[in-house]
């Protein structure tokens, strides 16, 4: 007597987790690819919570409760695309797992993030290491970069 396997009713699951979708404010048919390092926003007014869709309410009682709101939905990321041609730092949003939505960060989203000023420079790094750093963008008196060869 043979015996039927039951059937499954619903497909297979695909157990490989799936990734994010970022993609370019500039082209959005562009993925964007990132390193991974995030720099979450850190609120510190309830005007700030307001912007993001709280009663003015529920934003104070926030704020008084964590003087220091760390948002894990909205960091700032440097993401690159192929179609710009390189590295740009981006304002991402998280909606759930998969999907985000991405902005052009903007200067005044720096001030939200703490221990981080892209203006102002490294004070652990010395002023030669600095210059040396900065020494292959120079160009020599004859026009050629100081690292072409011949």
């Amino acid at each position: 007597m043979p015996s039927a396997l039951p059937e499954p009713e619903s497909p297979q699951r695909n157990r490989r987790p799936k990734r994010r979708e970022l993609f370019c404010p500039a082209h959005p048919e562009q993925r964007l690819l990132g390193n991974g390092r995030k720099y979450f926003l850190h609120l510190l007014s309830p005007e700030q919570l307001k912007q993001r869709g709280m009663s003015e309410k529920k934003a104070r009682l926030v704020i008084q409760a964590y003087p220091v709101l760390v948002l894990s939905n909205e960091w700032l990321e440097e993401l690159f695309c192929a179609e710009c041609g390189g590295n740009r730092w981006c304002h991402v949003s998280k909606h759930d797992r998969i999907s985000h939505t991405v902005r052009w960060a903007e200067r005044d989203l720096w001030q939200q993030v703490a221990h981080v000023d892209p203006v102002v420079a490294n004070p652990s790094v010395g002023e030669f290491t600095r210059r040396q750093a900065g020494r292959s963008r120079t160009r020599r008196q004859d026009g050629r970069r100081w690292y072409d060869c011949c």
